[in-house]
């Protein structure tokens, strides 16, 4: 069962079925979150920025930076982007 805290998951079964498939604990609760809110939709495309391969390599470590993804000054511009898909 979820955790509970200040920061309530608001549909524990979908953020059990995702920790199970092995997504993180912050992934998991922003989509079970997405999934309770009437007024989202998580399983529809968001916006329309243009795909990683697309970013410069600044950009890319830029949004690393922001997402504090450890390792990110080590990394190639293809590890930077697998590393912001698998945040």
């Amino acid at each position: 069962m979820a955790k509970e805290s200040s920061n309530s998951i608001k549909d524990a079964d979908t953020y059990e079925a995702l920790r199970d498939q092995g997504a993180s604990k912050e992934k998991a609760a922003r989509i079970a979150n997405a999934q309770a809110n009437p007024d989202m939709h998580p399983s529809k495309k968001g916006g329309k920025a243009p795909p990683y391969e697309e970013w410069t390599k600044d950009d890319l470590y830029d949004q690393a930076q922001e997402l504090d993804i450890e390792g990110r000054s080590d990394m190639t511009k293809d590890q930077l982007i697998d590393a912001l898909r698998n945040h």
